[in-house]
């Protein structure tokens, strides 16, 4: 190309818009005379061209010459781009790799306490792919009605790759948590430069909020930075926080939102598992709930059969036993009026007749007559007892004087006992000294409740007096008194006690430690749910093995006061 002075002196005022300082220097050429005309020699290469400027035309050997420089600089050149092109493979490679083990590493979290395994993680991978960084963290940003639950969970690393502090920070606890926030949900990056005295100021600030132990470990053991530059990269739950000497590039920045992605990801499959698990949870509990209640309705159907049956019996039975009572009575009253007759008639007797077998037999049938009233009125009692427990009643409280039913139940229960096994004997002791008056109840329900206690006691007894210690004396101990508002029923017995491993689950559906057949395991789930759910109070056991147990029943007294 052949440049005379007029073209170069154009080809200097395009230059000053290209490049003012090369274009000063033409000038200054120009102006001294220096240069006057210049020539060009170029040659083509791969992207472009390449030339040398001459002051005079060039020959032949420097046109050859330049072509050789072209092809030399051409080869050399693509080798760069070759290797260019390497090098981006390869730090490809290395960022999605260091995505994959982001990925697996946080797919393997399961509770809240795997979250503190964030922030290493994000460190050691920042590291690996050339960031430039000495802080770094991540936001996970919970936007919630509830003001106690909104806010930015926040997880910092130490610059050893140890999780430094988690923190919950409102959003509008400090300007910079507000600011991140808002570049959030424009899903932007957001930075914000620090000196060292803000810094100082941001770490006292969460230390009095008590949100860190220690400066010293939120600073990583050193002293405040001069200068930090916080960089926030959003992801769909947050933000990835990087705090850097200097500004990150672009391509820095893009390496962060490419990890930032990746944890997003994996971050949404580790929240579906914790809604997964959630969710578990409910259809267990709802399955729990529901295999509760079928027992409860079978057992409440067999009790309401049983009740049928017992007041079957029940009626069957009053019919003689009404005989026996009355006729009972009647021969009392017969015996009377035949004493009073034989009196008369050893005061009119004037052949001294002797009337001793005629007295002894009298006093015999008056004996007779006494305890075929008082056994048939004690049966009349509890037929009374079996029809009424019979009855249930619809669930409807009313006052009743717990003493009083106790005391019903306790003889119900026992020659319910004494029905089944003839020779089985206890000693019932009985402690109402700590309660009088009424309180509101269903007192069929608690009936119920007191027959399964009792029936359990009874059989711990029965159970430890089988087992042959030769000294043992069977004993019941039923009391009743107020406690703190409440009150307090307490059956005690002296069997073998209930081991530690029993107790945690004696409450539960199903659960029994009697042999197959000899009970359902709902008696005390039963009781437990008419006492808590049904009275609003509580049902605990108390045992020490080898020394018995204690079941306490603790009804609230509505309005605080016994009736």
């Amino acid at each position: 190309a052949d440049y005379p002075l007029e073209k170069l002196e154009r080809a200097v005022y395009e230059l000053e818009e290209i490049n003012p300082a090369v274009a000063n220097v033409l000038k200054e050429a120009l102006a001294n005379g220096i240069l006057t005309h210049q020539w060009s020699a170029c040659a083509r290469i791969s992207d472009g061209l390449l030339g040398i400027d001459l002051v005079s035309p060039p020959s032949e050997d420097t046109k050859t010459i330049v072509l050789k420089i072209a092809g030399a600089f051409n080869q050399a050149y693509q080798r760069f781009l070759d290797l260019q092109r390497a090098e981006a493979q390869a730090r490809q490679a290395l960022q999605q790799a260091s995505l994959e083990r982001v990925r697996a590493e946080i797919a393997s979290m399961r509770t809240a306490d795997d979250l503190n395994r964030i922030t290493p993680l994000i460190w050691r991978e920042l590291t690996t792919l050339g960031v430039p960084f000495f802080r770094c963290g991540v936001f996970i940003i919970e936007e919630a009605t509830d003001p106690a639950v909104a806010g930015a969970h926040v997880y910092l690393s130490t610059p050893a790759g140890e999780a430094v502090a988690a923190l919950h920070l409102k959003f509008d606890s400090a300007p910079v948590v507000k600011a991140a926030v808002q570049h959030w949900r424009r899903q932007q990056v957001y930075r914000e430069e620090w000196n060292r005295e803000q810094f100082i100021a941001w770490t006292q600030s969460i230390l009095k909020q008590g949100l860190i132990d220690s400066s010293e470990k939120y600073q990583a053991g050193g002293e405040a930075p001069e200068k930090l530059v916080l960089q926030f990269v959003p992801f769909a739950q947050g933000m990835l926080y990087i705090g850097s000497s200097a500004a990150l590039s672009d391509d820095e920045i893009a390496i962060g939102q490419a990890l930032a992605q990746a944890f997003g990801v994996a971050y949404a499959r580790y929240e579906d598992f914790q809604k997964l698990e959630a969710a578990k949870a409910q259809v267990e509990a709802a399955l729990a709930n529901l295999k509760k209640t079928q027992g409860q309705l079978v057992q409440a159907e067999k009790m309401a059969s049983l009740g049928q049956l017992t007041a079957g019996i029940a009626h069957e039975i009053k019919n003689p036993l009404n005989f026996v009572n009355n006729f009972a009575a009647l021969s009392v009253d017969l015996a009377k009026e035949l004493r009073e007759e034989l009196i008369k008639r050893k005061a009119k007797n004037v052949n001294g007749d002797d009337f001793a077998d005629v007295d002894e037999l009298l006093d015999m049938l008056e004996q007779n007559a006494e305890k075929i009233n008082h056994h048939g009125k004690r049966a009349d009692g509890i037929v009374h007892a079996m029809m009424q427990h019979a009855r249930g009643g619809k669930g409807e409280r009313q006052p009743t004087d717990v003493n009083r039913l106790v005391e019903e139940y306790v003889n119900l229960s026992y020659h319910g006992m004494r029905a089944k096994i003839p020779d089985f004997n206890v000693t019932i002791e009985q402690d109402f000294g700590g309660l009088d008056g009424k309180i509101e109840m269903v007192p069929q329900d608690i009936g119920r409740v007191l027959l399964n206690l009792l029936s359990n006691a009874f059989d711990a007894v029965r159970e430890r007096a089988q087992s042959g210690d030769g000294e043992y004396s069977a004993s019941v101990t039923v009391s009743t008194r107020t406690v703190d508002g409440a009150v307090e029923i307490r059956v005690h017995d002296n069997g073998g006690g209930i081991p530690e491993e029993v107790r945690e689950k004696i409450f539960e559906p199903f659960f029994t430690t009697k042999p197959t057949g000899s009970g359902t395991g709902l008696g005390l789930s039963l009781s437990f749910d008419i006492v808590t759910q049904g009275h609003g109070g509580t049902l605990t056991v108390e045992s020490t093995q080898g020394e018995g147990a204690t079941f306490v029943v603790t009804l609230p007294v509505k309005g605080s006061a016994i009736l």
